[in-house]
C-alpha cells in the first residue's frame, strides 16, 4: 500500500519530469501562404526552413540539446485577419520564441502589428519585400532575408532598359506587395528614360480582368508588366492578354516566377517571359546550401527557398546566443551572430557555431542567400536574377548589375 508521503513524492518527481519534457522543445513557428497567391510557391520555402531545423537537431540540438521544432500556420497570403489569427496562434498558443516569415507583406504586417510586435516576438521574413516593412514601429522586431523591392523594383527596370525595352504597361495587384514593387519600377524606368503607357492596379482573386486589359492594351505598350502573384491574379491576367491577343511581350517580378504559372497558361505562350527574382551570391554559404538542399530533395534555386533557410538559421543562432527560449533580448542577438566581426559560421555549421558561442567567441553567419547584416530597419542587401522562360521553366540568366 502506498502511504501519502510516497504518493506525494511520486507526483512531485512526475511534475518535474513532465517540466523537463515540456522544456525540452524550442519552438520557432513558420507563416506561410499554403493557401492563396503562393500556394505554389511556399512548399518549398517551408522546406528550406525545415532544412536547417533538421541539421540543429542531428547535429545535438539547441540549447544544450533541446529539439528546435517548427509549428506552422497559413496565412493565406492574403488575408489580414487570416494572418493575425495565425500569428496569434503562434504567439499566445504554441508559445513560439520566434517566427519564421511570413511571406506575403500584408501578411507580416498584419501579424507583426496584431500579435508579434505585442507579444514581443522576433519575426524574421524570407520573402517579404515590399518597403512598407521598412516603416513598421515594430520595436526592433521584424527583420528580413530579403531585400526590399525598392531594390528589385530598380533592377526590373534597369533590365528592361538594358533589353531596349522602353515603352510598357503596368499593372500591379494592390496590395502593399504591388503598390510598393510598382512604385519602385515605375519610378526607375521613368527616371531611366523610359515611358510607362499606362499603370493600372487591380483586386486579387477576381475572376475577370478585360476591363483593365482593355485599357491596358488600348495605351499601344506591346510589353505588359504584371506584379502580382503566380496562382491568383497574375496567372488570370496573364491567361485573358493571350485569350484576347493583346500584347506581345511579358514581364513580371518574384510573386510571378513559379512554374505553377507556365503550366497553368503554356510554355509556348509564356516562352520568352522575362522576369527578377531576389538571389543568392557566387559565394560559399550558396553553394553549401545547394548541395544540402539537393540532397534533401529541395530544388535550392525555387524562390526563397535558400533566404528561408537562412532566416530559420540565424534565428536558432539568435537563440542560442542569447542563451534560452526566452523571447526578450533575441533582436540583440539576432543582430551580433549576423554581423561582422566574428568567426564565420556558414551554412550547416552548427556543431562549429555552438562551441564558439558556449566559449564567448563572437560569430558572424554568412549564409545560403548572402551576408545579412541587417540595417537599423531590419533590411538587408542583396542582388536580384534575371528569370526567362525557357523549354517550359524559369530559368536563371545571371545577376542584374547596377
Amino acid at each position: 500500500m502506498i502511504n501519502k508521503r510516497t504518493l506525494a513524492t511520486a507526483v512531485a518527481a512526475s511534475s518535474l519530469a513532465l517540466a523537463g519534457m515540456a522544456q525540452a522543445e524550442v519552438k520557432v513557428g513558420f507563416l506561410g501562404g499554403f493557401t492563396g497567391g503562393i500556394e505554389s510557391l511556399t512548399p518549398p520555402i517551408f522546406a528550406g526552413a525545415q532544412l536547417a531545423v533538421a541539421q540543429i537537431n542531428e547535429q545535438g540540438g539547441i540549447l544544450g540539446g533541446q529539439t528546435l521544432v517548427m509549428p506552422s500556420g497559413d496565412t493565406t497570403c492574403s488575408d489580414a485577419s487570416a494572418a493575425s489569427n495565425a500569428a496569434d496562434r503562434m504567439v499566445n498558443s504554441e508559445q513560439v520564441t520566434a517566427i519564421v516569415g511570413a511571406l506575403c507583406t500584408g501578411a507580416t504586417i498584419a501579424a507583426a502589428n496584431n500579435a508579434a510586435i505585442p507579444g514581443g516576438v522576433l519575426m524574421v521574413s524570407p520573402a517579404s519585400t515590399a518597403p512598407a516593412v521598412s516603416e513598421l514601429d515594430d520595436n526592433d522586431l521584424v527583420f528580413r532575408t530579403v531585400p526590399s523591392d525598392a531594390f528589385q523594383g530598380e533592377m526590373l527596370a534597369k533590365l528592361l532598359l538594358d533589353k531596349g525595352i522602353d515603352f510598357v504597361a503596368v499593372t500591379y495587384v494592390n496590395n502593399d506587395y504591388g503598390r510598393g514593387l510598382s512604385d519602385a519600377f515605375s519610378g526607375a524606368f521613368e527616371a531611366g528614360g523610359g515611358e510607362i503607357a499606362e499603370n493600372l492596379a487591380h483586386e486579387d482573386n477576381r475572376a475577370d480582368y478585360r476591363s483593365e486589359l482593355g485599357s491596358l492594351s488600348s495605351s499601344g505598350a506591346d510589353t505588359l508588366v504584371v506584379l502580382a502573384y503566380a496562382d491568383t491574379s497574375g496567372q488570370t491576367v496573364l491567361r485573358q492578354a493571350y485569350e484576347s491577343g493583346m500584347f506581345t511581350q511579358y514581364v513580371g517580378a518574384d510573386g510571378m516566377v513559379g512554374d505553377s504559372l507556365i503550366e497553368a497558361i503554356g510554355a509556348d505562350v509564356l516562352d520568352g517571359m522575362i522576369a527578377t527574382r531576389p538571389g543568392s551570391p557566387d559565394l560559399p554559404g550558396t553553394d553549401i546550401f545547394n548541395e544540402a538542399a539537393t540532397a534533401a530533395d529541395i530544388d535550392p534555386s525555387a524562390v526563397f527557398a535558400a533566404q528561408a533557410y537562412d532566416a530559420a538559421f540565424l534565428v536558432a543562432l539568435a537563440i542560442e546566443q542569447n542563451g534560452s527560449a526566452e523571447r526578450e533580448g533575441l533582436s540583440e542577438a539576432l543582430r551580433s551572430v549576423s554581423s561582422a566581426p566574428g568567426e564565420v559560421i556558414l551554412p550547416g555549421e552548427w556543431e562549429k557555431a555552438v562551441e564558439l558561442i558556449a566559449a564567448g567567441t563572437e560569430i558572424n553567419y554568412e549564409g545560403a542567400s548572402g551576408s545579412h547584416e541587417f540595417d537599423e530597419n531590419g533590411d538587408v542587401p542583396g542582388v536580384v536574377v534575371e528569370m526567362v522562360v525557357e523549354d517550359g521553366s524559369f530559368t536563371g540568366k545571371g545577376l542584374v548589375d547596377l
